[in-house]
């Protein structure tokens, strides 16, 4: 009983210790965050003139440069609330899916505990955003403390203490210097862009770590409550779940022969840009006279002809959903939710490759065909790109129908018809809205079709993306492998 008893104490003990030292260095950041605080709501002159000659040295240093002044507003949407209210709602239903409710409720309150206190100590503080000599970007509201680094701290560093677990041991330190490297590029773009000062992002980031700190510790606690093991915290929250939350944890590799079909999709993609090519060229230069000729001087001028305001505006929201914001938005609520799902990577390189195919051969083609747009009004003005193929046809067309054979091959359920059905409708809408508002010719339509067709039935055959779904979702058995079964076969016939 003794001997039992001690066991039992040995990973309380270690608890409390680690408890002790996190709750020192939680202590810690709380009193540099309420002395950093004080600091800036009483405007201390040299905290003041400090923040301010760092704010314009690092405006002459970025203004003046274009390129990087783009890279650095790259970096920053990356500790928006658009992306981070992304990431952990996808993180969320993932993990709901594969029913792991406690970390989906950890990185939930985590999550809104940040949304809050940035706002509420903002209002507290009151303190204006930086003025300097060459504005770059705005940013609404007050200044102290940062909402990106608070917030790119608290949900980036939730993510990596749920998902921990399910990365191999060896990858988890660079996890962790990966993410720290983010989020203190993160609160560095604020400051050069002219946000904010130094100290709202030194506040974001303390008050982001004693946020973090104070809603792991509470976890931790409510496990040990329970009578569960508390790991160092370098393990991640629940490392029991590393197999349930691990991505493909049943996926040997994704592409049986990785090398062959890669080399089939460099020259399947030079065969479907001479399709492209031979194609637009012949539409654009070489119709005359012809039915496709017709077809493409008549049609836009029939849809010119019978613009009314409302269909106008119903065309520019039947476009949009062509655009490249609406195709991204769909494929990054798509690809993560199959992964949870049916736990395979395959899939989500089938949608991948798609829409990163279909954007090359589109950019390719358009260059070198070089086709005007309609001789009709253009309601969507001057585009960068020239007429054909479409775009927006093209990417619509890839994605819904990757969508449709991923759908269809794994679910007997009705409405699996119903992705066939948005694999039709969702190209005829934009195709019906992209002709009507001047931008593409009937050809160009047909372009797009011709790309979407090839390109993807290509893909399906090198990637075969539901490979599982016809071997029973099973691994399958590897050619090195055979002797073990014949043995296995033989030693059970002679137990017979």
């Amino acid at each position: 009983m003794t001997a039992v008893k001690e066991a039992m104490r040995r990973p309380l003990g270690r608890f409390a210790e680690r408890s002790v030292a996190g709750l020192l260095a939680v202590a810690g950041a709380g009193v540099a965050f309420g002395v950093l605080l004080m600091l800036v709501r009483f405007h201390w002159g040299p905290l003041y003139h400090a923040d301010h000659e760092a704010a314009e040295w690092f405006n002459g240093l970025v203004a003046p440069h274009h390129a990087l002044v783009t890279v650095l507003e790259a970096i920053t949407d990356l500790g928006g609330r658009p992306v981070l209210i992304w990431l952990v709602t996808i993180a969320v239903v993932s993990l709901l899916i594969r029913r792991q409710s406690r970390l989906a409720v950890y990185l939930i309150v985590t999550g809104v505990g940040g949304l809050i206190l940035d706002p509420s100590l903002k209002a507290l503080v009151g303190r204006l955003r930086p003025v300097v000599d060459v504005p770059i970007t705005h940013a609404p509201g007050n200044s102290f403390p940062s909402g990106h680094a608070l917030g790119s701290f608290v949900a980036y560093g939730a993510l990596l203490l749920v998902f921990l677990p399910a990365m191999a041991p060896r990858w988890r330190k660079p996890a962790i210097a990966i993410v720290a490297l983010l989020v203190f590029l993160i609160g560095l773009t604020r400051i050069a862009l002219g946000v904010h000062f130094v100290s709202d992002v030194l506040g974001g980031w303390l008050l982001g770590a004693i946020w973090l700190a104070v809603s792991a510790y509470a976890f931790r606690l409510w496990r040990r409550e329970r009578g569960r093991p508390v790991p160092p915290i370098t393990e991640g929250l629940e490392p029991e779940a590393g197999q349930e939350i691990s991505p493909a944890p049943d996926e040997e590799q994704v592409l049986e022969h990785p090398r062959s079909s890669v080399a089939e999709l460099l020259v399947g993609w030079v065969i479907v840009f001479g399709a492209l090519y031979g194609f637009g060229m012949f539409v654009s230069y070489h119709a005359k006279g012809t039915f496709l000729d017709t077809l493409d001087t008549e049609v836009p001028q029939w849809f010119a002809a019978r613009r009314t305001p409302g269909l106008t505006e119903l065309s520019w929201w039947w476009s949009k959903f062509g655009d490249t914001h609406a195709i991204l938005l769909v494929s990054l609520v798509f690809c993560p939710l199959v992964l949870a799902v049916w736990k395979r990577w395959r899939p989500v390189l089938f949608v991948v490759l798609a829409m990163f195919g279909e954007l090359s051969l589109f950019l390719a083609s358009a260059r070198v065909v070089q086709r005007p747009r309609p001789p009709v009004d253009n309601l969507d003005g001057h585009m960068p790109t020239s007429s054909f193929p479409s775009g927006h046809i093209a990417a619509t067309i890839c994605l819904w129908s990757a969508i449709a054979i991923l759908v269809f091959a794994r679910t007997d359920r009705w409405w699996r018809w119903l992705f066939v059905a948005l694999a039709v409708i969702m190209p005829v809408g934009v195709a019906t809205s992209r002709m009507y508002r001047g931008m593409h010719h009937p050809t160009d339509f047909m372009g797009a079709i011709l790309l979407a067709a090839l390109w993807i039935s290509l893909l399906y055959w090198v990637v075969r993306p539901n490979a599982d779904v016809h071997r029973g979702n099973r691994r399958a058995i590897e050619s090195e492998q055979v002797h073990e079964l014949d043995d296995e076969l033989a030693k059970a016939g002679r137990e017979d």
